[in-house]
């Protein structure tokens, strides 16, 4: 089962979702909305009982159309392509590089579902999936999504690999609140798939996504140290910061880095600053050194 790849050649360790998992979240998703349909049908049955034929039509369309369509466009924007049935089978929507869903694919999936899905009974959908490589309905195809498994085997999911060694604190002060989740997703992706992509790729890579970091942090990076070692230097930040506020402060020093071999060319001495150089304006480029 081929992996998505993204369009800077980026194979990530995503795996499509077949027929079958999806025909169970599909399943689960209309029976909790069609039973949602049919309470709030026979509430608008009883409230409208004194209108003539028209109203009562016109309010059933609007139902119909409100909870059948409307309701899983909400859930799956608002959820970034988690609805219930999809929760259940570990499945999850996201776009054709990876990155998660807006209101425009949801709404473009919504409205070829009822299609597709409703009006036809999944038939379409599910020819559409047994016909598709990586099992897309015709929903997916013109919002370019994909549906794909979130569960995998530990042995095979992908291991982040650790900050360098002589970066440990370098980005304590660091502003990481402007940083948004798809960057994150896209500098983790990248950095549990560097090895396996050509040198010349992966540096350009690196350089584009650490241009795009320094320019929501506002601080340059060290001079000196390669695109590579940053992400993994400033990723390595996120996660000590997320785990002290996981669990509670200990008194003790926290531990130093083990010196295991690293992937990422440790700069010399003299070209560490010696304090940190002044904030940039975003979008200016910084001038990575590609590493030796």
């Amino acid at each position: 089962m081929s992996g998505v790849v993204t369009g800077d050649a980026v194979v990530l360790g995503l795996r499509p979702a077949r027929l079958p998992s999806r025909a169970l979240a599909l399943l689960l998703d209309l029976v909790v909305v069609w039973a949602v349909f049919l309470l709030v049908t026979l509430g608008l049955t009883m409230a409208t009982a004194s209108l003539d034929a028209a109203a009562r039509t016109a309010v059933s369309i609007a139902s119909f159309l409100l909870v059948l369509v409307g309701a899983p466009i909400a859930v799956e924007t608002l959820s970034h392509g988690r609805s219930l049935g999809k929760l259940a089978c570990g499945l999850r929507v996201v776009r054709d590089d990876g990155g998660p869903i807006r209101f425009r694919h949801a709404l473009v999936r919504g409205a070829m579902g009822v299609v597709e899905i409703l009006m036809t009974f999944g038939v379409v959908a599910c020819i559409a999936s047994l016909v598709s490589e990586r099992g897309r309905r015709i929903g997916d195809v013109f919002a370019g999504t994909l549906v794909v498994r979130e569960r995998v085997p530990a042995a095979r999911a992908s291991v982040l690999p650790p900050p360098p060694p002589w970066l440990a604190g370098r980005f304590a002060e660091l502003d990481l609140s402007a940083v948004p989740d798809g960057l994150w997703l896209e500098i983790r992706q990248y950095l549990t798939r560097m090895r396996q992509l050509d040198p010349e790729v992966g540096r350009r890579i690196a350089e584009r996504l650490a241009d795009e970091l320094v320019a929501r942090t506002g601080t340059p990076p060290p001079a000196g140290v390669p695109a590579a070692a940053y992400l993994a230097g400033v990723v390595g930040e996120r996660q000590a910061r997320d785990a002290r506020r996981a669990f509670a402060p200990s008194p003790s020093p926290s531990p130093q880095p083990s010196p295991s071999p690293s992937p990422y060319p440790q700069p010399s001495p003299s070209v560490r600053p010696a304090e940190q150089p002044p904030a940039v304006e975003p979008g200016r480029s910084t001038g990575f050194a590609p590493p030796a």
